[in-house]
């Protein structure tokens, strides 16, 4: 398996026509309630190709297995996704320079907010792949913090595959994240602090 900065047309075969992510487009997060509301699958779409043709980072990384894309993580500059800044979840966590970073931080804070893993390639490894070569492309491009905002299923034991598009706590906890709030049940916030200055 290997791992890359995603392109479109490798985004756009993974999606595919069916499922989830060929309605939501990795959008959700990044428009507001009144806008997601006011928008199609299609106008979503057309919103995530149009952040690869802006000559900006590569929204996300891929995964490929035998040079077939298998697997997709969203991973931006914190500020790209408005309904997280407005999210209680992450309100409960308090600022990002503080709470296990270990100091101030240089850099903005990234945020891996989705993961699309394709059917028959789940709990394959493909999610940890993901998440390295996403903290890898925020730090590539400047991050101070890398931030995920994890299930626990323990504590979401009913939550299902649909659920789980934020990726696991143990998934992050694995990859050297401390978590920096569980105030909201089954939902955490966790931090990995790439870039500090004493």
């Amino acid at each position: 398996m290997t791992t890359a900065p995603a392109d479109w047309p490798g985004v756009e075969r993974l999606f595919g026509a069916r499922g989830e992510p060929s309605r939501c487009w990795c959008r959700f997060f990044a428009l507001t309630g009144a806008d997601w509301n006011g928008s199609t699958a299609s106008d979503r779409k057309n919103q995530l190709q149009a952040k690869f043709d802006a000559g900006t980072p590569a929204p996300g990384v891929l995964a490929f297995r035998d040079g077939k894309p298998v697997g997709w993580c969203a991973v931006e500059p914190r500020d790209c996704y408005p309904r997280i800044l407005r999210s209680q979840v992450l309100k409960a966590a308090g600022p990002a320079a503080h709470g296990g970073t270990g100091g101030k931080t240089e850099g903005p804070v990234w945020s891996v907010s989705c993961f699309v893993v394709a059917p028959g390639h789940r709990r394959s490894g493909v999610a940890a792949a993901l998440l390295r070569a996403a903290v890898g492309h925020a730090v590539s491009h400047g991050a101070g913090i890398v931030e995920g905002y994890p299930v626990d299923p323990a504590l979401r034991p009913k939550a299902g595959p649909a659920d789980l598009y934020h990726g696991t706590l143990k998934l992050f906890l694995d990859a050297g994240f401390e978590v920096v709030s569980d105030a909201v049940p089954g939902r955490a916030v966790v931090r990995l602090a790439v870039r500090t200055r004493p």
